[in-house]
């Protein structure tokens, strides 16, 4: 990868009183973010979701190697295939992976194997992350793929909620199917599949209650 030019850094330094308040409308906007597991089959705008990637796209990377692939599914066919093979692998997690721990955990959110969301949701968003790539022959190892990966999704879920959609965070581990149904190069991981769209007449969500600053924040 060719070294970076290095230009001026264009930053605008607000008044204390500003910066609070941008900080507690984005915090307040963000707060409202649900995840949904009912769907409307309404298309969503191409244009949207793309801007939405865009916008992931500008997430920091380690070595500013960019390692992040998204694959948008809208095809009803491969929708199904993903959707079966997925329940596939759910139903061995929920039958033998699982510990009893870890299903009490997600009891309360009355989740399952059964994902009928996979086919409802007018898209589904892939997020594959590179951990190598062959260049001339030569595989190069990508550094922090993980951690700039896991940054990139943040970004693009907010900007999802941000531009009006909804979406949900799901990973039917191991998620090796996907790299196989959507034909993946071989140095590709998948990391997430989030559908998106609108939520169903009549959604509900678990009425959650977030923790508080004081015990997630440490001043030293």
């Amino acid at each position: 990868m060719p070294s970076p030019s290095f230009v001026s850094h264009s930053f605008e330094r607000r008044a204390e009183r500003e910066m609070e308040e941008r900080a507690r409308a984005f915090r307040r906007e963000v707060d409202a973010r649900r995840s949904v597991r009912e769907f409307s089959s309404d298309p969503v705008p191409a244009a949207v979701i793309d801007e939405c990637l865009r916008a992931a796209g500008c997430a920091p990377s380690g070595a500013h190697q960019q390692p992040w692939r998204f694959v948008v599914v809208t095809d009803p066919e491969l929708k199904s295939e993903i959707r079966s093979a997925a329940e596939q692998e759910e139903r061995t997690n929920y039958g033998e992976r699982m510990t009893e721990e870890w299903l009490h955990a997600v009891e309360p959110l009355g989740v399952d194997a059964s994902k009928p969301f996979l086919e409802v949701a007018p898209a589904l968003i892939v997020v594959f992350r590179q951990a190598w790539w062959e260049e001339d022959g030569r595989r190069s190892k990508v550094f922090y793929s993980q951690e700039s990966v896991g940054i990139a999704t943040g970004f693009l879920l907010v900007a999802l909620h941000r531009a009006g959609l909804v979406a949900l965070t799901h990973t039917p581990s191991p998620m090796g199917f996907l790299e196989r149904i959507l034909e993946r190069p071989a140095g590709e991981r998948a990391v997430v599949l989030i559908p998106v769209g609108y939520p169903a007449e009549g959604c509900e969500v678990p009425d959650l209650t977030r923790l508080g600053l004081d015990a997630i924040r440490e001043w030293r």
